[in-house]
């Protein structure tokens, strides 16, 4: 069995322990049946043989937290961290239906998660109302931490600024092509609020060579000037996020047993100090037009 490599250890951060990868459940749920679940436990061993240790889910992944608990229960639980995802809805403004959410998420996981972050966005409760949230599920001791997730930084800084929370999961914002949440992670630095960050790994930087898109151009450009240090574009898409002070995890969405092992293995492959310096990609990260 594979140990986590150094590139993958955690990192401990703000009282949490996170690993600087992890493997997020979006692409697990599906497809239902047998087959559906077979591949992604499938995935799920892959991913802890590549030392993968940290995990994420949510009800609204499908059957993800079924599969992943299955998967998950053959291993040590201790060297585990497993986040679910919750929905912040009005429903929110109650003990007993927090309480009700976190304990039907564990009993389909068959495992007690470690990290609850509650989903923030402008369609679900109001800021006061997620920071109440916040606070009782603190308050249930259910869980022993407690963050937000949400594609909109603007929601997640908010937040920062309002509530005491373990770490923040930013699902878009922050990647080779869009680094709009900038202000969020210095604010996140300022506040020492550990940052998970995930969707690094778009479509541009999968398929670069289809897209004709503004994006699908500049990630061309920044491609080329990676190949001249040796570095593929996703092998530089998924350390780029890292680099950031405030930023202590990446998740990786994985639906096979051979994505999340080769994602796995550009993770450990060094990326050359000397290709982030280069002054090409420095302009094509911070002025995008040019």
């Amino acid at each position: 069995m594979a140990a986590p490599s150094q590139v993958l250890a955690s990192r401990s951060t703000h009282g949490v322990r996170l690993p600087r990868f992890g493997l997020g459940g979006s692409h697990l749920g599906q497809p239902a049946g047998a087959d559906g679940d077979a591949g992604a436990i499938a995935t799920v061993d892959a991913a802890y043989q590549a030392g993968i240790r940290f995990f994420e889910t949510s009800p609204a992944y499908g059957d993800t937290e079924r599969r992943l608990g299955t998967a998950l229960s053959r291993r040590p639980r201790a060297e585990l961290l497993i986040a679910t995802r919750l929905p912040a809805t009005a429903e929110l403004g109650t003990a007993a239906e927090l309480e009700r959410l976190i304990r039907e998420s564990n009993e389909r996981l068959g495992l007690m998660a470690d990290l609850v972050l509650l989903e923030s966005t402008a369609e679900t409760a109001p800021q006061s109302e997620l920071v109440v949230g916040l606070e009782r599920v603190r308050r249930l001791g259910a869980v022993k931490r407690v963050g937000v997730v949400s594609g909109d930084w603007r929601a997640l800084e908010q937040v920062v600024r309002d509530a005491e929370l373990d770490c923040v999961l930013l699902t878009g914002g922050y990647s080779l092509l869009d680094q709009s949440a900038g202000s969020l992670l210095e604010r996140c630095r300022e506040l020492q609020v550990p940052v998970i960050v995930s969707g690094v790994l778009t479509p541009q930087i999968l398929q670069v060579e289809k897209s004709s898109e503004p994006d699908g151009v500049r990630a061309r450009r920044i491609a080329a000037v990676c190949e001249r240090y040796g570095v593929s574009l996703p092998q530089a898409a998924l350390a780029f996020p890292g680099r950031h002070p405030a930023v202590a995890s990446v998740l990786i969405a994985a639906s096979t047993p051979a994505e999340i092992r080769a994602d796995a293995a550009l993770v450990r492959q060094p990326v050359p100090q000397k290709l982030w310096q280069d002054p090409e990609l420095t302009r094509l990260l911070t002025h995008p037009a040019h």
